[in-house]
């Protein structure tokens, strides 16, 4: 290529008007062009000086772009030759025999494994996170930003080196102490703080646990509906979540394969997710037994036990094993802010060195600054005060939808979930497609999670709408659900219809 080509050809893909800089521009246009082979090996370029002619611009927006495509390797400089285009290009590869290139993975055409195109096509992540009416989200613009501002300021004026690397063991040794002291007095948890591993939530805690105590292909019974993110850290790691259905009284351990004990159990006793029943007393000893006898552990999700309206929390489940084959896992997600991004897992006394090794081996700690401004948080007594006042909020909120659903539609659609938590499920009829009115009502800017997508058998999956309260402002939790009464309204008669003409009417 001439120099007057090659002038005409970067003059053509330059913008003097644009936002980035010439000098930038020019090195991004000859570098592309020499990974597109338009510019070949060997390639003499002019020089700075005769190339900042031809484009008109100084020497030095030039000698900018030479010198960083000689740094990454794209041109050389041969001393009194010139500057070329380098060779790159590999001019081996290795041999592979045949049938042995990589099979090419016909779930994704982006080269996704398996494991990694059924965790997308089946995520349950929403994308938005705030409003009404997102479930499991708490309202943030309570959080006493003062009081933890002031915490934050004490630390940083001592500047110590420690609580700004990475964090060793199981995290830091007060929030420790002060977590496994508030889970003795307030959820009848037996443990010590060697006992308490903090991790940055539910996801990371089940993630760590099944990698220590699970093999490849592992079985794992989950209620069915449950927490989406469950069964996707369960896929991402080949294990096989196996569904159990719930009934009033939580997990029903009798409907499960019994002649193939399952690695875990995972349970919400406390408030099951998302249908809000709480686990008797029958059936939690039942399921202790049941783990001791077959050696499989027991993961208790005590999720929004802090947040009951008609009775006192009930003690953990935790809290009546004799076998250590439970392990307990919380977060402060719902009761501070998502954000946070704490969380903690209660392990039997024999396992606390080994996750707290775990741990750091795969996730190299950190957040010991925030750690410790939580720990005050939690020593101080403001951890408890804000769970007292938002418990009182909150109610005011679910009162209130409560009672929006009543005006609306009586007692014709059926509520539960509604004595804890921060979501009710408000059922629909069977007829009824719950994702289709969960996407109208997103249309119109509401947020309504279909009960539907929560079952893992989709032959006994319930429909509904699980609407979440806590972060909806009070003045405007009834006439946002008035909103989306008039979108259900017409599904409602659908699915009548439907009923009418399946029974020959």
């Amino acid at each position: 290529m001439r120099i007057a080509a090659l002038s005409d050809f970067l003059l053509q893909r330059i913008d003097r008007q644009a936002g980035t800089p010439v000098n930038r521009q020019l090195y991004q246009v000859v570098r592309e062009a020499i990974l597109a082979h338009v510019l070949p090996a060997g390639l003499q370029l002019p020089s700075s000086r005769d190339l900042a002619r031809e484009l008109k611009m100084s020497r030095n927006t030039v000698t900018y772009a030479y010198e960083q495509l000689v740094a990454e390797g794209f041109l050389e400089t041969r001393v009194g030759a010139g500057t070329f285009v380098a060779d790159t290009m590999p001019h081996e590869m290795p041999e592979v025999a045949a049938g042995e290139a990589a099979p090419v993975n016909p779930s994704s055409r982006l080269g996704l494994s398996a494991r990694g195109a059924q965790l997308v096509e089946h995520a349950g992540a929403y994308r938005l996170q705030w409003g009404a009416f997102m479930p499991g989200v708490p309202d943030v613009t309570h959080f006493p930003t003062k009081t933890w501002s002031r915490l934050q300021n004490k630390y940083w004026r001592r500047a110590q080196p420690d609580l700004l690397t990475y964090g060793q063991g199981g995290g830091y040794p007060p929030l420790r102490e002060a977590i496994a002291e508030y889970l003795r007095v307030v959820r009848s948890v037996n443990c010590t703080a060697e006992q308490v591993i903090v991790t940055t939530g539910i996801h990371q805690s089940i993630d760590l646990a099944t990698k220590l105590l699970a093999e490849t292909g592992d079985r794992a019974w989950v209620e069915d509906p449950c927490y989406w993110g469950t069964r996707s850290v369960l896929h991402s790691l080949n294990l096989k979540p196996v569904p159990v259905p719930v009934d009033s009284e939580g997990i029903d351990l009798r409907n499960g394969d019994w002649r193939n004990p399952p690695r875990f159990i995972f349970v919400t006793p406390s408030h099951q997710y998302p249908l809000g029943p709480v686990m008797s007393l029958s059936r939690r000893r039942m399921l202790l037994e049941y783990a001791a006898v077959h050696n499989a552990w027991v993961m208790e999700d005590d999720y929004d036990s802090e947040f009951r309206y008609n009775s006192r929390p009930l003690a953990s489940l935790q809290g009546m094993d004799r076998h250590d084959r439970v392990l307990y896992l919380g977060s402060f997600s719902k009761t501070l802010f998502p954000g946070l991004r704490i969380g903690f897992l209660v392990v039997p006394q024999g396992l606390a060195a080994p996750f707290a090794t775990g741990l750091s081996e795969l996730y190299r700690g950190g957040q010991v600054f925030t750690q410790a401004v939580l720990a005050d948080f939690m020593t101080e007594g403001h951890f408890a005060s804000h769970i007292r006042r938002m418990r009182v909020l909150y109610e005011e909120r679910l009162r209130l939808l409560q009672g929006a659903i009543e005006r609306n539609f009586g007692d014709t659609l059926p509520m539960s979930g509604g004595d804890a938590g921060l979501h009710l499920t408000l059922g629909l009829p069977d007829h009824c497609d719950d994702a289709v009115v969960s996407r109208h009502a997103q249309s119109a800017g509401i947020i309504a999670r279909p009960l539907s997508r929560y079952y893992m058998d989709a032959r006994t999956a319930r429909k509904g709408l699980i609407l979440g309260y806590a972060c909806v402002p009070n003045e405007i939790v009834a006439p946002t659900f008035d909103r989306l009464a008039n979108i259900i309204r017409p599904h409602l008669s659908n699915s009548i219809e439907v009923r009418q003409r399946a029974s020959g009417r």
